[in-house]
């Protein structure tokens, strides 16, 4: 993985066509090895997740080209390899496991290297279903999927409301995931992670502790469906 991240952090200093043009046998080679690590990552969860067993790299890898019709950034490139590997492939609505390496320069996302489990995108009434099961279901959830979290992990809070739902009392143990708008628990890793030999077999025996995580959200999400 040191080939992919020294070309990430050169683009991230040369985020420009001309530049990306000049070097695109080394976005070539850096991508190759990535597609690599995300086939076998692919083979090691699928091991322990059988929804996810199936998928190809069009399922769940993305293009490094930036959408910047709507955004003030006009960079032309992103400046990760990003992965979601979950049941039915990265369009549909179910929670993953996503993975990331970024330059590895800065705080949080895009820049520190990532392992979330979950998903920001969920319809209003999986939200409403999600918020019943863990509020009915806390004693549960909290020992048998969250302990079953490597200690690692936190809760992303940073789309939060400010005020917990009325429907649900303020100061129950459960009283922030009521706030939630999206269910994801995230891990940050260093360089010394990402440029491990081993680093696929480390990627998934770290989301084999979410496995329990990723089955309570999608009971609602199948449902729902």
């Amino acid at each position: 993985m040191e080939t992919v991240l020294k070309f990430l952090r050169d683009l991230d200093a040369n985020n420009n066509k001309e530049w990306f043009t000049t070097n695109k046998e080394r976005y070539q080679e850096a991508q190759e090895k990535w597609n690599n690590f995300c086939l076998q990552l692919i083979n090691e969860v699928g091991k322990y997740d059988p929804t996810v067993a199936g998928l190809t790299l069009r399922d769940c890898t993305y293009r490094i080209y930036r959408d910047t019709r709507f955004s003030n950034d006009k960079t032309p490139y992103k400046t990760h390899f990003g992965v979601f590997l979950c049941k039915g492939g990265k369009k549909s609505m179910h929670a993953g496991y996503y993975f990331h390496v970024g330059t590895g320069t800065g705080e949080g996302y895009p820049h520190q290297h990532m392992l979330a489990a979950g998903n920001y995108c969920y319809d209003k009434r999986t939200v409403q279903m999600l918020r019943e099961d863990i509020s009915f279901e806390w004693e549960t959830f909290n020992k048998e999927v969250l302990g079953a979290a490597d200690k690692r992990f936190f809760v992303d809070m940073s789309d939060a409301l400010k005020k917990v739902p009325k429907d649900y009392p303020a100061d129950a143990p459960y009283a922030d995931w009521m706030r939630l708008k999206s269910y994801c628990l995230v891990q940050y890793v260093d360089d010394k992670f990402i440029t491990s030999p081993d680093l696929a077999q480390r990627v998934a025996e770290l989301f084999r502790t979410t496995h329990p995580f990723i089955d309570f959200i999608n009971r609602a999400v199948d449902f729902e469906e």
